[in-house]
């Protein structure tokens, strides 16, 4: 067996049956390998794009997802994908060719470093420098990337790595010295979780990312239920509890439901599970619920107290933590001033919803999302670009379940919504999958048309379209006065006739009621398809200015009526 035949076994015995890739000079070897084997291979049009499918695939289904690409600049166009995965805790595997190695380090063609390029965005990197060694380095891999706090590892493989023959297949695990996560909470600092607990009167949980890795959202619901605690969530916190559910306000933030961002800093305790405090959640720190104790959870002690300052932290998994915390709440009584807290948090939440009609031209772009939501059912995957798009789906598409809601939140990388959508459809063929773009990410990735037509992937990719660089363009029309320094598009592509280049159909939107109609013709037919839906470019969501409070929230949807 030679080195990429190792490979491909080693990624069939950890469950793979599906990788995203481009070949190129230094995996020829591997290809020439992946051949005749039993594992799907699905070929992009961008390496980025199959780090991004890679990443979608693993937030969807919760497995490792794994891409390919040769040395070079094969391997640092993987680069943008690796650190999205990385900041947003996705496990995935990213395979590298590498020149020969009695090459590495003389400047040969096409290559690179690319273990040290990408030592800060990886959890952990392998070259190895023989071919043995490759099935205990695949499966070490998959245990790194997903286990304690999910991510990326690389693994980077010389040509002749690739071609060498094993003398056995030996898969034992690696030693990875200091790499312990710890994964049960401390009992201690549960009951002392209690306690506060018990002493409160205003709760609120604040439920990230971390949850929904776990698989913890039963317990999350369980728990809230249990102290009677409204619930706010982080962007990629959304689906963590059901967004329809009475204790669910929605995500918080500079772009984040306002019934959430003014009430959080009324609280006296603040249950925060499975998230990192970002600055697009918080807002300017020192005024961050200021007199507010905080309970964090978090399976990586590096978070904690990174930025908000925590009374009480407890490192662990949280689906162990908050399994542990229900036991010991089970004789919990909630008390009458949390009780009149949480009906006020919820009459306000009724109060504070955000304005939507349904018969504006142009089109609003919270109509279109809203009209999204109608047709699709709880099991649908959104997954989104970054800008606009991202926020108006965020914000007025409410998330019943996890892993249905897709984006890139810590790297905000524009261009993900698409190849993400494509990994997400491959690892969930059963689910309806809609990607939300603005036309300037799109167009960053639009190649990858011809992989959803090539594959016949039924990915539904909306592209809103206000020939603008939509949320550079809304910062610039409220803090900069107007000026609008090079995000206006002069001009734009037909993006119906776009799709159309590629074999894929358009439809192009511009009233309302289309966009229902348009998709529930896409879900029917089960094709790939492209709907352009032309949107009100000086439509504006409410946002926290940088260095704004939580609760400073400028800015107003420019409707004249409040219809829900």
């Amino acid at each position: 067996m030679r080195g990429g035949e190792a490979i491909i076994e080693s990624l069939k015995k950890m469950g793979v049956k599906t990788i995203f890739g481009y070949p190129g000079g230094q995996t020829i070897p591997f290809y020439d390998m992946l051949y005749d084997a039993d594992i799907d291979h699905i070929l992009v049009r961008h390496e980025q794009c199959a780090a991004h499918a890679a990443d979608g695939y693993a937030r969807a289904s919760g497995r490792v997802g794994v891409c390919l690409a040769t040395s070079g600049p094969g391997a640092t166009n993987l680069v943008t994908g690796i650190g999205t995965a990385y900041m947003d805790s996705s496990p995935i595997v990213a395979i590298t060719g590498q020149v020969p190695t009695h090459l590495i380090g003389n400047d040969a063609f096409q290559e690179a470093d690319i273990i040290g390029i990408t030592m800060p965005i990886v959890k952990y990197s392998f070259q190895p420098k023989d071919s043995n060694l490759l099935p205990s380095i695949v499966k070490s891999s998959f245990e790194i990337a997903s286990s304690g706090r999910p991510g990326p590892v690389l693994i980077d493989v010389p040509k002749e790595v690739q071609e060498g023959e094993l003398t056995e297949f030996r898969d034992d695990l690696i030693e990875t010295p200091g790499y312990n996560p710890t994964i049960k909470g401390n009992i201690r600092q549960i009951k002392k979780a209690r306690d506060l607990i018990k002493q409160a009167k205003k709760p609120m949980i604040l439920a990230g990312a971390g949850v929904i890795i776990s698989n913890a959202c039963c317990e999350l619901k369980e728990f809230a239920q249990t102290i009677n605690a409204p619930v706010v969530t982080s962007l990629l916190g959304k689906g963590a509890i059901d967004e329809t559910s009475d204790l669910a306000l929605g995500m918080l933030g500079m772009h984040g439901r306002k019934v959430s961002n003014d009430y959080i800093n009324e609280s006296d305790l603040l249950i925060a599970i499975g998230v990192r405090f970002s600055d697009r959640t918080t807002g300017r720190l020192d005024s961050f619920i200021p007199d507010s104790k905080v309970i964090h959870i978090d399976i990586d002690p590096a978070e904690i107290g990174k930025n908000v300052d925590v009374d009480l932290p407890i490192v662990g998994d949280a689906k162990n933590i908050l399994s542990s915390l229900n036991k010991i709440l089970s004789n919990y009584e909630v008390s009458s001033e949390v009780n009149n807290w949480t009906d006020m948090i919820k009459q306000k939440k009724q109060e504070l919803l955000p304005r939507v009609t349904y018969d504006d031209v142009p089109l609003k772009p919270q109509t279109v999302i809203k009209e999204i939501s109608e047709v699709l059912t709880p099991e649908s995957i959104l997954t989104t670009d970054v800008g606009q798009n991202q926020m108006w789906a965020a914000h007025f598409f409410d998330t019943q379940k996890p892993r249905k809601f897709i984006s890139s939140g810590g790297l905000g990388t524009m261009g993900f919504g698409f190849p993400a959508a494509i990994g997400a459809k491959v690892a969930c063929p059963d689910d309806v999958v809609v990607s939300i773009n603005g036309d300037g990410g799109f167009l960053m990735v639009c190649q990858e048309l011809a992989t959803v037509k090539d594959y016949d992937i039924p990915v539904i990719a909306v592209v809103l379209e206000n020939r603008t660089l939509g949320m550079v363009y809304q910062w610039q029309t409220l803090l900069y006065d107007g000026r609008h320094s090079q995000t206006k598009f002069k001009d734009s592509p037909d993006f119906v006739k776009l799709a159309e280049s590629f074999g894929i159909n358009g439809v192009r939107i511009t009233k309302p009621g289309e966009t229902k109609e348009a998709l529930s013709s896409a879900i029917k037919d089960n094709e790939p398809i492209l709907l352009n839906v032309v949107i009100d470019s000086e439509e504006t969501l409410p946002m926290l200015p940088p260095g704004a409070g939580i609760n400073e929230m400028i800015g107003e949807y420019k409707l004249e009526k409040d219809v829900i």
